[in-house]
C-alpha cells in the first residue's frame, strides 16, 4: 500500500472571493462578521474581500468550505476555488510594477 504524501498537488488552497452589501448596518454587521468568521476558521486576508487557506489535503479543504457555506450571509455574492499548492506557487503578484513574494507556506508536520 503506497501512503500518499505532501506534495504539490495534493496540498490545496481554498480562496473565498465575496462582495456583499454594505448599504446598511445590518448589512455592515453581517460583512463583518462573515469576515471574522473566516480569520476564526483559519483563513487569511489576500485583499479585502479575498481570503485564502492553505489546506493539507482536498478532504480537509472540503470541511472548510463546509463552513464557509454554512456562514454565508444571506446577501451578496460569494465565491469559492480551490487550487492546487502547484497552481498557487504559479501565481505573479505585483504591487505597482514590484513583483511581491507570494505568502509564505505553512510547514507540514508528517508522521509515521
Amino acid at each position: 500500500m503506497q501512503t500518499q504524501g505532501l506534495n504539490q498537488y495534493r496540498i490545496m488552497w481554498v480562496l473565498v472571493f465575496f462582495d456583499l452589501p454594505t448599504e446598511t448596518k445590518i448589512d455592515r454587521k453581517r460583512a463583518a462578521g462573515f469576515r471574522k468568521k473566516l480569520l476564526k476558521d483559519g483563513f487569511s486576508m489576500f485583499q479585502f474581500s479575498i481570503y485564502l487557506r492553505h489546506c493539507p489535503s482536498r478532504e480537509n479543504a472540503n470541511v472548510h468550505i463546509k463552513r464557509v457555506k454554512l456562514n454565508l450571509p444571506p446577501d451578496g455574492h460569494v465565491g469559492i476555488m480551490i487550487v492546487t499548492d502547484k497552481q498557487f506557487g504559479m501565481m505573479e503578484l505585483y504591487f505597482g510594477k514590484k513583483a511581491k513574494k507570494l505568502p509564505d507556506v505553512p510547514q507540514q508536520l508528517s508522521l509515521f
